[in-house]
């Protein structure tokens, strides 16, 4: 028998112009090193430049990390109410641009920690407008019912821009020391507001960008900012599970870093970090892509569960040899997990929020619970290494991974089709599910 119900805005497809699309993937490839102001590369510089001459070590460099990260978390939010509600998403994203970028460039005139703490601070405070930015344009250029394939395309560019950045920064840190990294990225921020203004403004649709898709018959209006959060358990789960996933994985490339600087000394540790990093994308240009493509088919949760899998591995094999081989080797399974972690994410919260127009504040405060992880793996990891040992902190690290895969297993349903009803907790069975209409 058919339903009832109107149909919803998300049945039907949008046309993107091709001028947006091409943005998009320019905007997506372009960010992807500017986004996370300079990632493992802060590590590599503080302890291989500056040196415990200066006071630097594994366990002030995760201090610095983390309040940058604390930073950030806050903003999360905050964030992502600014995007549901702005109409001027271009201008934003290329003001953080512009912030990041600025708060990277200052480090080689300055060594105080304090100092160092404040500028790396802004900088996880503006990278906090980029995931749902990125997401909410996306959503307001192609519509939901592109949005999954969209954003496995997204993940495919911004793989492949830190794939490319990231083979630069090895080949000229190796040519020009660990300082050429900064003078990069502001190559990159500058491609970077190129690529955001080849997105017309007016190919987004703001009311789409906010997850508010619903038929105008439909009252899709429900509480806003973290009211909506605590209302829907399956979301208030999912933040859990974001925050131990990134509580794993934030510490462990950091921590290779690291290791490798102890292993061959500072003059390579920046060119195989590079070499990490670049390995890892390799692995999650086409993952990313088939992500995107398989999502709707396979359905979000084994995809999910896969992730937290291959991330438990990985740092489990880490302890077996600090041969940089071998170390780059096992790198590459993070093209497994954090690819499918990237392209899944703003999936499974639009499926969570689809209809309520509070699809970015949403997401934002699902970043601030994965930010929390991400900042406190820093410290972990190293007071675990000072005190402990490099092996040590990658089991440690390994054992929470493992702790998500058995919560997201148990308890967390699957949200292809899910639609939000008061508490979250009953989720529509997924299409490939349901009884035909007759």
């Amino acid at each position: 028998m058919t339903s009832s119900r109107p149909a919803a805005a998300s049945s039907v497809e949008r046309q993107p112009s091709p001028a947006a699309l091409r943005g998009l993937d320019a905007l997506n490839f372009f960010l992807a090193d500017v986004r996370d102001g300079l990632g493992p590369y802060l590590a590599i510089y503080l302890l291989a430049v500056r040196g415990p001459d200066q006071g630097w070590n594994e366990a002030t460099i995760g201090l610095v990390m983390t309040i940058a990260g604390v930073a950030g978390l806050i903003a999360q939010t905050p964030a992502g109410a600014l995007i549901d509600r702005t109409r001027a998403k271009r201008a934003i994203v290329i003001a953080a641009a512009l912030a990041v970028t600025a708060s990277c460039l200052v480090l080689p005139w300055i060594s105080n920690f304090y100092l160092v703490a404040a500028t790396q601070s802004l900088s996880g405070i503006a990278g906090a407008i980029f995931p749902p930015a990125l997401a909410g344009i996306t959503l307001g250029v192609v519509g939901p019912k592109l949005f999954s394939k969209r954003v496995g395309r997204n993940e495919g560019f911004n793989h492949t821009g830190n794939a490319v950045s990231a083979l630069l920064a090895g080949g000229l840190a190796y040519l020009f020391g660990p300082v050429v990294v900064f003078w990069l990225m502001g190559v990159l921020a500058v491609c970077s507001i190129g690529a955001m203004l080849m997105v017309p403004a007016s190919a987004i649709d703001d009311d789409l960008a906010r997850g508010l898709d619903c038929a105008e018959t439909q009252d899709c209006h429900q509480a806003s900012g973290l009211k909506a959060l605590f209302q829907n358990r399956n979301l208030l789960l999912f933040a859990v599970l974001c925050a131990a996933f990134h509580l794993a994985n934030a510490a462990m490339l950091p921590s290779v870093g690291q290791l490798l600087t102890k292993v061959v000394g500072k003059d390579y540790a920046t060119s195989l970090i590079a070499i990490c990093i670049v390995a890892a994308q390799c692995v999650m240009v086409p993952l990313a892509v088939m992500v995107g493509h398989k999502a709707d088919s396979w359905g979000r949760k084994p995809i999910f569960l896969a992730a937290f899998g291959f991330l438990a591995l990985r740092g489990v094999l880490y302890t077996f040899s600090d041969n940089p081989v071998w170390l780059v080797a096992v790198q590459c399974l993070d093209g497994i997990g954090a690819g499918i972690y990237g392209a899944l994410f703003p999936i499974v919260v639009a499926d969570l929020t689809r209809g309520t127009g509070r699809f970015n504040v949403a997401q934002g405060a699902v970043s601030t619970a994965q930010g929390l992880g991400a900042s406190f793996s820093a410290t972990l990891a190293g007071v675990l290494i000072v005190s402990s040992g490099y092996s040590a902190a990658f089991l440690v690290l390994a054992a929470v991974a493992a702790a998500g895969f058995a919560v997201y297993l148990l308890f967390m349903p699957e949200t292809y089709g899910y639609e939000p009803r008061g508490n979250g907790t009953a989720p529509s069975p997924p299409a490939s599910l349901a009884v035909p209409a007759e």
